[in-house]
């Protein structure tokens, strides 16, 4: 059977995540209504990660088989067509070997998150940036999360009901930008637990509002405690970047 691999963007606010529910719209849903548009065929789109509710993507990445071969614009263009009017759009879609894994064969994985730091309201970034009214010291958290570098038990910044069989990952990245008022939190690493960019965006949000101090970053990863963990971000701000392979 063909496979492709679709490279996918979305804007997160209306579904109730990528994976597929019994009730509620889902990302992985309207694709897979579009590709049996497309084909008459029900068929499984397998996606590079499963973001949350109001987790937004401009390079997520999946893999979908069809029965017949199509040229690569036909799917593309066709999946496009029968997902509107759902703010999803394939960018590319290109064919794959039979071992490409959208999930098991990425080596990184790169998400942003975005933060304007102001007091006056959102308006044109209403539910894609996360404000924080209170000045951050935005040099003290880029150093506070340089200790988060590297391989950890991140279990201090992991969701109650992750489902990773471990809590040790590597983070290969963890940079936060400012540029004017917008703040950038910007990470990489092969593979996520549920929630952590969130959690790590929080607490990194604590040590910029001068709540926390970097040594208090590093105490709660060391205390490997759900409990020591500052707020969880919202999800309006986090955004899927881009998938190696």
């Amino acid at each position: 059977m063909p496979r492709y691999k679709l490279t996918i963007e979305y804007d997160g606010a209306p579904f109730r995540g990528w994976q597929v529910q019994d009730s509620g719209l889902t990302v992985q849903g309207v694709l897979e209504q579009a590709a049996k548009a497309l084909s008459g065929e029900d068929v499984r789109v397998h996606g590079a990660g499963r973001t949350d509710a109001g987790v937004h993507a401009r390079g997520q990445v999946a893999h979908v088989d069809f029965v017949k071969a199509y040229r690569t614009d036909q799917v593309r263009d066709a999946m496009n067509a029968h997902l509107r009017p759902h703010p999803v759009g394939i960018l590319s879609a290109e064919r794959v070997t039979d071992n490409f894994e959208a999930r098991f064969s990425a080596i990184k994985r790169h998400y942003l998150y975005r933060i304007i730091n102001r007091r006056a309201d959102l308006a044109l970034d209403l539910g894609h940036a996360w404000r924080v009214p209170r000045l951050l010291d935005t040099d003290k958290m880029h150093r506070a999360a340089q200790q988060l570098i590297g391989k950890h038990d991140f279990t201090t910044f992991r969701a109650a009901e992750c489902q990773a069989k471990s809590a040790e990952k590597t983070l290969d990245q963890l940079d936060v930008v400012r540029d004017g008022d917008h703040v950038n939190v910007v990470t990489s690493a092969r593979s996520f637990l549920h929630n952590q960019v969130r959690s790590i965006v929080g607490s990194l949000m604590w040590v910029g509002e001068g709540r926390w101090s970097e040594a208090d970053l590093k105490r709660a990863l060391d205390a490997k405690d759900r409990t020591a963990c500052g707020p969880v971000a919202p999800p309006d701000g986090l955004y899927l970047m881009r998938v190696d392979y």
